[in-house]
């Protein structure tokens, strides 16, 4: 990998992590048609995904930092409803990593063989995410004004599932709490918050992987200068989706988003 496939590369990941437009399905793309393969660069791959972990945290620093301060006050943990917002919350995002952590455990390799298994899946799964967006977008359920469990869980599910390349991760857990009734100034803080920790959990795994290989796999890897100009394309690339994504979930204008994946999902399969 050289410098300007690093610096795009980093630039998709920041900007489609976030956009409801599939990540892991452009990347997909942009590997096959850079000829790069991301299990050769292994180091590449976790770094960017730390990047924009980080970028998710620095745009959403003022909500965690809620969420912290709420859980480390003193009240009655007995009982869920008697907790106060913040730690409520961060109940919820522990209760939506549960589908994602099942789907890690259990189905990795099965997963891993779907991402082999070529760009025909990237484009059915992007037609796949126009319908939910559109779906989402046209839907007019009453909106209530906190996540419950249950619909945390729901969400989470949704995150699961869109491990399919292609499938937005975003744009499903956004579109399936819009189709729950929930408020849209908060999917979009919840969405991006409740990714952090599997991100980190996947970034360690890859890490283990990456230490077990040993030192010949290492010293392939890709070169600092050329990882830390995708991390830095990465992190800024996602500070800007995430800000520009919290305003668009606010002002309803998924749709554009649901146009593009089915022009996208429809070009790749006549291409093919």
């Amino acid at each position: 990998m050289n410098w300007i496939e690093s610096l795009l590369l980093g630039l998709i990941q920041g900007l489609t992590e976030y956009l409801p437009i599939s990540s892991s399905g452009h990347l997909a793309i942009a590997s096959a048609l850079f000829g790069v393969d991301p299990e050769q660069n292994l180091s590449y791959t976790i770094l960017v995904h730390i990047a924009t972990v980080l970028s998710t945290i620095v745009i959403l620093w003022r909500e965690i930092v809620w969420i912290f301060k709420d859980i480390f006050t003193k009240q009655t943990w007995n009982n869920y409803n008697g907790l106060n917002r913040g730690t409520r919350y961060a109940i919820n995002i522990l209760i939506s990593m549960i589908p994602v952590a099942i789907v890690g455990f259990f189905f990795k390799d099965k997963v891993e063989e779907i991402f082999g298994s070529g760009l025909t899946i990237v484009g059915i799964m992007l037609l796949a995410t126009s319908l939910l967006l559109a779906f989402s977008y046209y839907a007019k359920p009453r909106q209530r004004e906190d996540i419950s469990g249950w619909h945390a869980f729901v969400i989470g599910i949704a995150q699961a599932i869109a491990v399919m390349p292609g499938l937005s991760r975003s744009g499903s857990t956004i579109a399936t709490g819009l189709l729950l009734g929930n408020k849209k100034e908060s999917l979009a803080q919840f969405s991006f918050l409740m990714v952090i920790p599997p991100i980190l959990g996947e970034a360690l795994l890859d890490a283990k992987e990456l230490l077990g290989a040993g030192s010949a796999q290492v010293a392939n890897s890709t070169p600092i200068g050329v990882l830390l100009i995708g991390f830095l394309a990465a992190f800024l690339a996602g500070c800007a989706a995430c800000k520009w994504m919290i305003s668009i979930v606010r002002k309803g204008k998924l749709i554009w988003f649901a146009l593009y994946c089915a022009i996208a999902g429809i070009l790749i399969l006549v291409l093919l």
